[in-house]
């Protein structure tokens, strides 16, 4: 061997050596959430934006949104930061309700607001233990108008759903200005010219612009079924 490749030897090694040791970080963050979430009633993600402002239409109308599932008789999960988060925990908290963050550690934007249950900020290094979190724990998915982590999140649940690995939540849209132009893309491009997904696809994402609307799809959905709600699927 080169000298000159000894150097890379040795970087590969300690990356290695890293790996493991991330290992155990993973599991202890499954554990953590895990033994938390277990504890917890039937729920509800709400997905966001981050940068929607409290006097904006959607940080409102998520609020909204989270005070009438309460009252339904669900807990609400967010991603624990501001904006849509926020609102979300907002509604929650107002009736008190379970209100929980599943909080991600990054370089901006990112701390727990101040309507998450003080027992219930969880947090986590890694987005995809967080997103499992998510979708394990919750009984459907309000997706409000957001960025490329909204998105993220979205397409994510849906390709589990579409894959069977996971159980079928419902999965709503809320805002027809926002979220109208992606659909009509989806359907018209990937859908009839493509053939990249079944027509059946589009019937997993509705949308909706009233609280209202959000409460019947997932009663709906679960009818008299709802009293025995439980984690959606075993890892």
């Amino acid at each position: 061997m080169s000298e000159g490749n000894k150097p890379k030897l040795k970087q590969w090694k300690e990356m290695k050596g890293e790996n493991s040791w991330t290992m155990f970080k993973v599991l202890a963050e499954f554990v953590e959430g895990f033994e938390k979430m277990n504890k917890q009633g039937p729920c509800i993600s709400i997905f966001g934006s981050a940068r929607t402002k409290p006097d904006e239409k959607y940080y409102q109308l998520a609020v909204d949104v989270a005070r009438g599932l309460v009252r339904e008789g669900f807990g609400i999960i967010t991603g624990g930061g501001p904006g849509i988060m926020e609102a979300g925990n907002k509604g929650a908290h107002l009736e008190k309700g379970l209100s929980i963050g599943l909080n991600i550690e990054l370089p901006f934007e990112q701390s727990g607001n101040q309507y998450i249950d003080p027992d219930k900020n969880i947090d986590h290094r890694y987005f995809f233990v967080r997103k499992v979190m998510f979708v394990k724990y919750s009984q459907a998915i309000v997706v409000m108008p957001g960025g490329f982590g909204t998105l993220d999140e979205l397409f994510e649940t849906l390709t589990l759903i579409q894959t069977d690995k996971i159980t079928k939540v419902p999965v709503i849209l809320v805002g027809t200005d926002f979220w109208s132009g992606l659909v009509d893309w989806i359907k018209g491009t990937m859908l009839d010219q493509f053939s990249s997904i079944s027509a059946d696809d589009i019937d997993l994402i509705p949308i909706v612009d009233s609280v209202e609307d959000i409460v019947d799809i997932i009663s709906d959905f679960y009818g008299a079924s709802a009293n025995e709600l439980k984690p959606n699927y075993q890892l």
